[in-house]
């Protein structure tokens, strides 16, 4: 057991291979004018839609935690301090964190890619980076069950000195894409038409919501207005504009004025036209695409209990089947670091109980089982004594 014995001196960390590097650091740039394609769509749709982006972060934080152990319980306490404090990217700390992360790339982009970065030494974990998928393109490779690394924009695969140590998982692999498709494929359409609406909203806002008003003096032909027209009508934008100019500093004053004069709201007679109708039905198939109940995101539509229920158990389903697909990267992990300790057993990962039901239905239920529980140990007693 000298291997986990303090070493006097910490090697550092070796670069991710997967990280954006200079030209004058690494074998392939990066740059910020990349081509946008899919992937930047699909980051824009986030950027710019917040209810898909309120989904995924719903989805993450559902996913909940895990439990690894390891097949030796020798090693268990060295794994689980690996989990709690092992380095995620530049600022992360735990497993639990780079899961996250990578959840989070596997939903919006399709696939993920992390990789368990060394020390110099090669000896020991110094922490796991997630890679800007959105910056990259994945393919397949020359052979059937081969794939290749590629930066955007440029057609040679990158040159990985140890492939070994990237971790790779596709959402929903098909032939046609078999690195993945993104939880966001069919919503680009629907959300530039929810987008449109509200941007046609506020643009109605902005003509009728800000109260614009129409002033309007007639002159009398009897009395010889007419040839004092252009004159009163200046007087008349002279004290109007004061007027509102005192409304905007809170003060209140009377607009008074001589002859045949007319104010009137500018555009009091439209209606704005009623949007509950198509942004709800547009809001709809969003949410289905991501497969969140409304009430889980505050929308407070119409819904009967037991559709309630139904919505959780879809939801629970789906929750099951992205742990399902986290566990290879889990196991990869825990496992590599285990060889590295010098232990050649495997781990099994145990998630945390999904339960979306309410508290108080939970605390409810739980008093239904002990009165049915002591009612029935009443009974027993009295059969007992009745018996006897």
């Amino acid at each position: 057991m000298a291997f986990f014995a303090k070493q006097k001196k910490t090697c550092p960390a070796v670069g991710a291979e997967t990280s954006a590097r200079t030209g004058s650091e690494g074998f392939y740039r990066i740059s910020p004018a990349s081509e946008a394609g899919e992937r930047e769509l699909y980051s824009s749709l986030r950027e710019n839609v917040p209810i898909i982006d309120a989904c995924i972060g719903k989805i993450i934080r559902l996913v909940g935690g895990m439990k690894v152990e390891a097949d030796d319980p020798d090693f268990q306490p060295f794994l689980d301090r690996f989990i709690k404090s092992v380095r995620v990217g530049a600022s992360g700390k735990g497993l639990q964190t780079f899961l996250d992360s990578y959840l989070d790339s596997l939903l919006t982009y399709g696939c993920a890619l992390g990789e368990i970065v060394y020390d110099r030494s090669r000896r020991k974990i110094a922490g796991l980076y997630v890679a800007p998928v959105k910056r990259m393109e994945i393919k397949g490779g020359p052979e059937p069950l081969s794939r290749s690394y590629r930066t955007v924009g440029s057609d040679a695969p990158l040159r990985l000195s140890h492939p070994e140590n990237l971790i790779f998982t596709a959402l929903s692999p098909t032939p046609e894409s078999p690195c993945g498709v993104s939880v966001l494929r069919g919503l680009p359409s629907l959300s530039a038409i929810l987008l449109r609406i509200y941007e046609c909203i506020g643009q109605n806002f902005d003509r009728v919501g800000n109260v614009r008003y129409a002033v309007t003096y007639k002159p009398s032909a009897e009395n010889g207005d007419a040839a004092f027209a252009g004159e009163r009508a200046k007087q008349i934008a002279k004290e109007w504009s004061s007027g509102m100019s005192a409304m905007k500093n809170g003060d209140i004053r009377d607009f008074v004025a001589v002859g045949d004069v007319g104010i009137k709201v500018i555009g009091a007679d439209n209606q704005i036209i009623d949007t509950e109708v198509p942004v709800r039905q547009l809001l709809e198939q969003l949410i289905a695409k991501l497969g969140i109940p409304p009430f889980l995101l505050g929308l407070s539509w119409s819904t009967s209990e037991r559709m309630s229920v139904q919505q959780s158990d879809i939801l629970t389903s789906e929750l099951e089947y992205y742990r399902r697909i986290l566990e290879p990267a889990i196991t990869q992990v825990c496992e590599t670091y285990l060889r590295l300790c010098g232990s050649s057993g495997g781990v099994n990962v145990t998630w945390e109980s999904i339960n979306l039901q309410d508290e108080s239905e939970l605390a409810l239920a739980r008093l239904r089982n002990a009165q049915a529980r002591s009612v029935e140990l009443s009974n027993k007693e009295k059969e007992e004594k009745m018996s006897v």
